[in-house]
């Protein structure tokens, strides 16, 4: 191994939207971009359903006491109680937001942009994906592509293709209200 080599850090950790879909491509996974304005929020996403078919999603960065991260997926409007989350998702009392510097080093996406395709980025396997299950039931899922100006869609039996690609096997479980 030379030098050049283990200072690669792009390509262990790709933070653009065009490594993501080259990543989508390489599987075989079919997958529509729709670039837009940046959205910050569920709620001024909302103005984009007609234009996206398909289940769109919030996406919870969260910390459990012991440190371990988790990347919680449910569909938008969905509800979540954060005071007892941790019992279904595996976490070590209750959980917190996580801070936006180890958001950044762990799933290398900004507030604001926290996807699911983010697990791309977690070359280390430090964050537990979790999908909510009536999220997993859906035909078609919705994620910024790593960043929030553009919304990427693909198939749920493809989005668990890529979390296996990624070295996530995503618990799917029933976190909404």
């Amino acid at each position: 191994m030379t030098s050049e080599t283990t200072s690669e850090v792009p390509q262990a950790q790709p933070r653009e939207p065009e490594d993501l879909f080259a990543v989508l491509d390489q599987l075989g996974i079919a997958h529509k971009t729709h670039w837009h304005e940046p959205v910050f929020t569920v709620a001024e996403s909302q103005s984009l359903r007609d234009e996206i078919a398909g289940a769109h999603t919030k996406n919870l960065f969260l910390k459990d006491k012991k440190g371990q991260y988790f990347l919680v997926t449910l569909e938008e409007d969905a509800t979540v109680d954060l005071k007892q989350i941790h019992t279904l998702i595996g976490g070590s009392g209750r959980v917190s937001f996580g801070k936006p510097d180890a958001l950044m080093d762990l799933l290398g996406v900004i507030p604001g942009s926290v996807t699911v395709f983010a697990a791309l980025n977690d070359t280390d396997g430090k964050v537990k994906v979790v999908l909510d299950a009536p999220l997993a039931e859906s035909e078609l899922i919705n994620g910024h592509p790593l960043r929030n100006n553009a919304t990427t869609t693909v198939s749920s039996a493809d989005l668990m293709t890529f979390l296996a690609h990624t070295g996530h096997e995503p618990l799917v479980v029933k976190v909404s209200a």
